[in-house]
């Protein structure tokens, strides 16, 4: 099973690579990584679907470790597609605003599951078998209501938690970067629009959870 994951990760990886580099417009290329990915999960499912009698040892790697690998890179997109496709029109100012908004939301992810982030960033595993394993779960452990809508032959309490640490790094790496661009611009001519007018913009909130849950039931 590990060598058919590797080489599954690896062919997943040579796509994304290919797509970023062939498709410039950042929401059509969110589009086909999403198609991309949830095609390389069913794939992953099917491997593991296969194994018999598996140990707790392999289980709680492939929980930990593996299958993060995968759903981190959902997130990732999924959150880029909604990042760009929510973007106000408007000025730096309000654009500035929009994108550190975003961080400040990744935040809050991070307050509310300090306990977990310290846990796995430094490495421990005396709480493995709760968070890892199948058909356990502890509802004082902070669960992301997403578990309970999971396949729960194909997830466990926390995986989705580590794909979110994975992926919520490489998404404050895009903000910060959209940021520090705005930053480096050339001054412009002052905007046309009468800057005492209060511009607000709203847009529909696209769940990452249900686009989760087509690949998982």
């Amino acid at each position: 099973m590990k060598n058919k994951i590797n080489v599954l990760l690896s062919d997943l990886n040579e796509q994304l690579n290919f797509t970023d580099l062939e498709i410039d417009d950042p929401i059509q290329r969110s589009e086909s990584a999403i198609n991309i990915i949830i095609n390389s999960i069913e794939k992953l499912r099917a491997i593991f679907g296969k194994e018999k009698n598996i140990s707790q040892e392999t289980e709680i790697d492939f929980f930990k470790n593996k299958k993060p690998k995968f759903t981190s890179k959902l997130i990732y997109y999924n959150a880029i597609y909604k990042i760009e496709t929510k973007k106000p029109h408007g000025g730096e100012r309000i654009l500035k605003k929009y994108l550190n908004h975003e961080l400040e939301k990744l935040k809050r992810y991070f307050d509310s599951n300090l306990d977990f982030y310290r846990y796995y960033r430094t490495g421990s595993n005396y709480l493995d078998s709760k968070y890892f394993t199948r058909g356990k779960f502890d509802i004082k452990l902070t669960l992301d209501s997403f578990y309970f809508e999971a396949d729960h032959t194909f997830s466990t309490s926390h995986d989705f938690k580590v794909a979110k640490i994975m992926a919520h790094d490489l998404i404050q790496v895009y903000i910060e970067d959209k940021l520090l661009m705005l930053e480096n611009k050339e001054p412009k001519e002052k905007s046309q629009v009468n800057p005492k007018v209060k511009q607000t913009w709203t847009g529909s909130k696209v769940s990452l959870i249900e686009l989760l849950y087509a690949f998982n039931r």
